[in-house]
């Protein structure tokens, strides 16, 4: 489960300024004009221009692509090594411009907002020039393509989803991106062929993923291809006059379908240079580039052996806690995880795999939502002001993609935050697992933790979308403890299964993730533990380690950013005794994400 908002790479390559654009956000009161604080604020304004200007998509996402940027609405991003490179020197700039600015002039809130954002410049600059390849900014990407990351998934996503459409304008700039996605895919094709030379090359299994999906974009007609059909629905329903799928059609015949046969065959031919091999170790400097990665995805220095053993021994503490539950359901034979399989299989725990089943499925998310409302005013001071949508995967996308994730709505509230489950297979979400996977992805889990960082006044717009998956995945995990603290699960066992195999399937990730990636283990060996521990249907466990052998570490910051966010709240409510406010403690989301050792400073001392 993941969250839509920006990783820390984006943060860097431009945010959201939303607030500059939406009325209804709170601005952070102007500093004395030349203070440290002005220089700063400032400083960031430019930051966030630059960044915007090299990334299009993400102008056009958050609703940037007008006035001076309309512009970038016909753009798309630079895809080649060159563009990485351009990135890097940026963000390099970004950094000796920041450092020059003295902290202890700064006030306070400005003080967390420099530390916040050199902490991801200069770990993202080390790291990328240490690292020549992929993505070692946040959580780290080793590959330029994978069967859940590129050009050919990203472009038409932001076309069918972000680009919007109101006149002839807007149609032509489509056209442009349609032409410019051609491009992007050839570069992207190149600095991959680029990349194999130096060593990084997707394991087998990776390519037979995203082969399939690229040959399926392909070899689905022109006239039928989403670059088209979403065009002339848009432009129908803004009543842009013109002929817009016979131009759109032209494009994709004459330079976009040419250019996937390159990429085919580019992938094609590295794939028979591709080992079953799943884990970074066998990249260039492999286990330094692990190293980073887990502490940069954890943001602490954790090691990958220290995460390891970590895991282990969370396992075995929710097996038993899972042990006395599962006996008290009638499950007394084989382990947990066999015995979770067996729940998972009971007829009265599965939905038909079929669309009436699933909505069935989404219409008891929705309940779980509903229900979990009344109960946040004993949780929270503020609440955000966008509510929270439920919906499915788009089955265009749901091979290869996330289980669920969140994606944001507008801090004005004019538009719902969005909690996708991806119903692939109906048995992969069983009904014991639905509430906390709800609570997760929505209330008041990162529905929460994303909307009150975009609303809030404490932010400066340069850090309201930024992404730290410890931050933002350990608060999605916390969340799920807050839903068994306030009693969601009493008299309801078979929930609060749900809810400790979610756990448990965090803390295995610790295990087969270092097991990847530092000991070395096969893809197989690493399915077939999350299977045995956690009791997943084999279709899901699959999923989900393909995505471990793509984004190394990522999976890492999950329970060991919930363990933080416990730890916390523990450590100040022993300090301030029955003064403690648990409402209190939770505004802390008002000054945005941020590393775990910076979260652990801010929150002491507010104590």
């Amino acid at each position: 489960m993941r969250t839509e908002t920006m990783n820390r790479r984006q943060l860097l390559a431009g945010t959201a300024a939303l607030a500059a654009t939406t009325p209804a956000i709170a601005q952070i009161a102007a500093p004395a004009a030349g203070s440290a604080d002005d220089r700063l604020l400032k400083l960031f304004e430019a930051m966030y221009a630059e960044g915007i200007a090299a990334s299009p998509e993400r102008a056009t996402t958050l609703g940037q692509d007008t006035g001076a940027n309309a512009g970038l609405k016909s753009q798309l991003s630079d895809y080649s090594r060159a563009g990485r490179d351009a990135d890097l020197a940026r963000a390099a700039s970004q950094l000796q411009r920041l450092q020059a600015i003295d902290r202890d002039a700064l006030t306070a809130p400005r003080q967390l907002d420099r530390d916040v954002v050199e902490y991801d410049l200069a770990r993202r600059v080390a790291n990328e020039r240490r690292f020549g390849f992929g993505s070692a900014g946040g959580n780290f990407s080793p590959y330029v393509l994978t069967h859940s990351d590129g050009a050919y998934r990203s472009v038409p996503s932001v076309l069918e989803n972000q680009h919007r459409i109101t006149n002839t304008t807007d149609a032509q700039a489509w056209l442009a991106r349609v032409a410019a996605f051609a491009t992007a895919l050839d570069q992207e094709t190149g600095r991959m062929q680029e990349e194999a030379a130096m060593g990084v090359v997707l394991p087998a299994f990776l390519f037979d993923l995203a082969l399939p999906q690229i040959t399926r974009l392909r070899t689905t007609p022109a006239a039928e291809n989403v670059l088209v059909t979403t065009l002339v629905r848009k432009a129908r329903a803004a009543h842009v006059e013109g002929d817009w799928a016979a131009q759109a059609t032209s494009l994709v015949e004459q330079r976009v379908f040419p250019a996937l046969d390159r990429q085919i065959a580019a992938l094609t031919a590295l794939r028979q240079t591709a080992t079953m091999d799943a884990g970074v170790w066998k990249l260039p400097e492999g286990a330094a580039y692990y190293d980073a990665a887990v502490k940069s995805s954890t943001t602490t220095n954790y090691s990958a052996e220290e995460v390891h053993q970590l895991g282990l021994a969370q396992v075995a503490d929710l097996s038993a806690q899972l042990d006395v539950l599962l006996k008290g359901q009638g499950l007394t034979q084989g382990t947990v995880g066999q015995r979770l399989v067996a729940l998972n299989e009971r007829p009265d725990q599965t939905y038909p795999n079929t669309d009436a089943g699933k909505e069935d499925l989404l219409i008891e998310l929705r309940g779980h939502v509903a229900a979990m409302y009344p109960r946040l005013d004993k949780l929270f001071i503020t609440q955000p002001r966008a509510k929270l949508d439920v919906s499915r995967v788009p089955v265009a996308i749901q091979e290869g993609g996330a289980g669920a994730y969140y994606s944001a709505g507008t801090p004005d509230g004019a538009r719902n935050g969005t909690y996708f489950i991806n119903l692939t297979d109906s048995f992969d979400r069983p009904r014991f697992g639905l509430p906390t996977v709800t609570f997760h992805e929505g209330v008041p889990g990162h529905h929460f933790q994303v909307m009150l960082a975009l609303e809030s006044p404490d932010v400066p717009p340069i850090r309201r979308r930024a992404g730290y998956s410890a931050y933002t995945e350990g608060w999605a995990l916390y969340a799920e403890t807050l839903a068994d603290e306030i009693g969601y699960y009493d008299g309801n066992p078979l929930g609060r299964i749900g809810y400790l195999q979610s756990l448990l399937f965090r803390a295995t990730r610790l295990v087969v993730d270092t097991g990847i990636h530092h000991k070395r283990w096969g893809k197989d060996q690493a399915i077939q533990y999350m299977v045995d521990t956690i009791g997943f249907a084999k279709g899901r466990a699959t999923r989900e380690i393909v995505r471990y052998c793509a984004s190394p570490g990522q999976a890492l910051s999950y329970k060991i950013g919930h363990t933080k966010w416990v730890e916390l709240r523990d450590r100040v409510k022993a300090k301030q005794g029955a003064a403690f406010d648990v409402r209190q403690f939770h505004e802390i989301l008002r000054l945005g994400a941020m590393p775990l050792v910076l979260l652990e400073r801010e929150v002491l001392r507010r104590a």
